[in-house]
C-alpha cells in the first residue's frame, strides 16, 4: 500500500487562507494596524537572502507587513545587539527574525538570546527552548513546531510511540524530541556518532531526519511502517533520509521539497500573527 505523503505544501496553504482572515480581522479591530516581522539579514549569503524574501512573501500573502533589515557583512556583535534592541523597544515591531548563519565574528547565541520573548517568533532563545520543554507558555521553534503542525493535521499517533531524533541542533534536534516527549511519545536522541545508529533508526514508529547530511540516514534501516518526517534540504533536492526507498515501506513520509520546508515558514508567520493579536486587540 503506497504511503500516506504528508504534504505541507498544501497545509501551508489552507494556514495562509486562514491567517489572512485572521489579520484582516486584526485591522478592523485595531484601527487598520498589521503585525509586522522584522527580518535581520547580516551579511550577502545569497541562500540567506532568498529565505528572508521568501519569509517577506510570506507575510504578504497573509496580509502582514515585513521590515527587512540588512546589515553588512562586517556587523560586529555589539552592533547586532544594539539593533536587536532597537526592534525589541519599538511597539509596531511584533516578531523579530535572525537569520541564521550570521558571519563568524557574531556571537550568535548572545543575540538570539538579545531577542524579547514576546517577539521570540522564531523560538530560537534559550528562555523560550526552557519554558517550551517544561510545558509553559512560549513560541515553538519553527521547523519543529511546524513539524508537530504536520503530524497533527495528519492524524499521526503520538502518544506511546517510540520517536527516533536524528540529530541535535539547539534549533531543530533537540526542541524536536521535547515537542515529542510532551506528546506523551518515547523519544531517542541520535546524532552521526551514535553507535549502531542503524540499529536504533529500525526501532522508530516515528522517525525525524535532522542530521543535515544528504540522505544519511539509508531506507534499509527504516522499519515498514514507520513515519517518517525529512527535515533536511540539499542541492539536488534532497533530504537527510533516502526516501526514495520508502516510498511503499513507510506508512507516511514528508516529501522533499514540499514536506516540512513549507510548515517551518507558515510556523513562523502563523506565530508572528498571534504576537500582533497579542499586542493589537
Amino acid at each position: 500500500m503506497p504511503a500516506l505523503v504528508l504534504d505541507g505544501k498544501s497545509l501551508a496553504q489552507q494556514s495562509e487562507a486562514e491567517l489572512l482572515a485572521r489579520v484582516e480581522n486584526l485591522k478592523a479591530n485595531s484601527g487598520g494596524k498589521t503585525p509586522i516581522l522584522a527580518t535581520i539579514l547580516v551579511g550577502d549569503d545569497p541562500a540567506s537572502a532568498t529565505y528572508v524574501r521568501m519569509k517577506g512573501n510570506a507575510c504578504g500573502r497573509v496580509g502582514m507587513a515585513s521590515l527587512a533589515v540588512e546589515m553588512p557583512s562586517t556587523t560586529t556583535t555589539e552592533e547586532l545587539l544594539a539593533k536587536i534592541e532597537e526592534l525589541n523597544s519599538d511597539p509596531n515591531v511584533h516578531g523579530i527574525l535572525l537569520q541564521h548563519p550570521v558571519p563568524s565574528q557574531i556571537d550568535e547565541r548572545a543575540c538570539f538570546d538579545a531577542i524579547a520573548l514576546h517577539k521570540d517568533v522564531d523560538g530560537v532563545t534559550c528562555l523560550g527552548f526552557g519554558r517550551m520543554a517544561m510545558g509553559e507558555a512560549a513560541y515553538g521553534c519553527a521547523t519543529p513546531q511546524g513539524i508537530m503542525r504536520i503530524l497533527e493535521h495528519y492524524g499521526i499517533e503520538i502518544e506511546g510511540k517510540h520517536a527516533v531524533v536524528v540529530g541535535r541542533s539547539p534549533i531543530l534536534g533537540k526542541p524536536m524530541a521535547m515537542m515529542l516527549l510532551q506528546k506523551n511519545a518515547t523519544v531517542t536522541i541520535c546524532h552521526s556518532r551514535t553507535q549502531d545508529l542503524p540499529g536504533i533508526v529500525a526501532q522508530a514508529d516515528i522517525l525525524i531526519g535532522a542530521v543535515g547530511k544528504p540522505e544519511f540516514i539509508k531506507g534499509d534501516w527504516v522499519k515498514s511502517g514507520a513515519v517518517v518526517v525529512d527535515a533536511g534540504y540539499h542541492p539536488g533536492g534532497v533530504g537527510d533520509i533516502e526516501l526514495s526507498a520508502l516510498m511503499d515501506k513507510a506508512s507516511a513520509y514528508t516529501p522533499v521539497p514540499g514536506g516540512v520546508g513549507p510548515m517551518t515558514i507558515n510556523t513562523l508567520i502563523m506565530q508572528s500573527v498571534e504576537s500582533g493579536e497579542r499586542s493589537l486587540v
